[in-house]
């Protein structure tokens, strides 16, 4: 049975404020969420929020496993849940029906902080966003997230700062949703896209040069190529080939304006990189597509220490809501990491705020009534909701 806490204990952990304190300078100059009809709202967007970054950082396995925890644990039903608690109904809804502006404009506003904060590790390349999509896997109810006969999934199409690890943008399509249309909804003027070869394009290629935005993008090896300029190449790197030229057969799908193409070998296995990144070194070129790996860890973490794609919702609104709330968290534990321990996230340090927020909550029930902490926690709640 749930504990029946004295009106004047509260639970604490500053541990959690810290972490979520963010959120509350991102949400200046949001839109107000409001109810839909005449009853108030059984939830905020506040409280919203709150639960769905509880549901990643402790690891929940499901939406009813989130709710159960609301209930019947002391420091979420105090400090996560609505005051007056939530039902399953009121929680589906809110997930499913309403409260994505809001996501957005958290997201949006948190990413832009974070890439302010947060440290370049590959200055010297420039600014590097990984583009990639990831499948998840949906149920057949979910009839919008067509990916073929008797099997349903969505696909997130996503950037990736490279130079600060965190997510930049990111879209959701049903899981057959053509990926090469968002390279240029997520990549901007002066920005360099990294890409694997399922985005060749020469068409693609052209339009993204007259647009500015910079690309290093493999390709398919037997790819035709009519060269313009060759480049001098060192004997003891791994790069074997390195000039200007114009990809495609003339009369097909030939590129009207020259890229770089750069090939080295890696582990017997050669790698042809096109790109509009002319002032690099070849071996720079090679280096920045070798990075490329760095969003299939990044997507590889996320699923498996968050729980991003357990679902929790099955409408197309109720889906974004949730992978956004995932990003979120995964940004407010990026600041985390940053200004408590000067590191990039991991899951060392993820399980160590876990502990923590669970050794101050007890340390919070075991001193008993403490006028300072319900005091500093109601300070905090008026602020979360102003």
């Amino acid at each position: 049975m749930p504990k029946i806490l004295s009106p004047f204990f509260k639970c604490n952990s500053q541990s959690f404020y810290k972490l979520f304190d963010p959120v509350i300078a991102a949400m200046i100059g949001m839109p107000p969420l409001e109810s839909k009809g005449h009853r108030p709202l059984k939830m905020t967007f506040e409280d919203q929020l709150r639960a769905l970054v509880f549901f990643h950082l402790q690891d929940h396995t499901s939406g009813q496993h989130l709710l159960q925890v609301l209930e019947e644990d002391d420091f979420a039903r105090e400090v996560i849940a609505p005051k007056d608690g939530i039902k399953k109904s009121s929680f589906y809804e809110a997930n499913n029906t309403r409260g994505l502006e809001q996501f957005i404009h958290v997201f949006q506003t948190l990413q832009s902080n974070a890439s302010n904060l947060l440290p370049k590790q590959y200055e010297e390349l420039g600014e590097l966003t990984i583009i990639d999509g990831s499948l998840i896997d949906a149920v057949l109810s979910m009839y919008w997230a067509d990916y073929r006969k008797r099997s349903n999934k969505a696909k997130v199409h996503m950037g990736f700062d490279l130079n600060r690890g965190i997510p930049r943008k990111i879209f959701l399509t049903e899981g057959k949703g053509a990926e090469r249309p968002f390279v240029s909804r997520i990549i901007e003027p002066g920005r360099t896209s990294v890409l694997d070869r399922g985005y060749q394009c020469h068409t693609c290629f052209d339009q993204w040069q007259k647009e500015h935005k910079h690309f290093v993008c493999r390709i398919k090896a037997g790819t035709a190529k009519t060269i313009v300029k060759q480049n001098d190449v060192c004997a003891e790197s791994i790069v074997f080939y390195d000039a200007v030229v114009l990809l495609g057969s003339s009369e097909i799908n030939q590129t009207k304006e020259p890229v770089r193409l750069v090939g080295y070998e890696v582990d017997r296995v050669k790698y042809w990189v096109a790109t509009s990144r002319f002032d690099l070194s070849s071996e720079q070129i090679a280096f920045i597509y070798k990075l490329r790996w760095d969003i299939e860890i990044f997507f590889a973490w996320w699923k498996r220490h968050l729980k991003v794609y357990h679902l929790i919702a099955r409408s197309r609104h109720g889906l974004m809501v949730q992978i956004l709330a995932g990003l979120i968290t995964y940004l407010l534990l990026a600041i985390y990491c940053h200004q408590q321990h000067n590191e990039r996230v991991s899951i060392k340090r993820v399980r160590e705020l876990r502990n923590k927020i669970l050794n101050e909550t007890r340390d919070s029930m075991n001193s008993g009534p403490n006028y300072d902490n319900v005091k500093d926690h109601d300070l905090y709640q008026s602020y979360a909701k102003t």
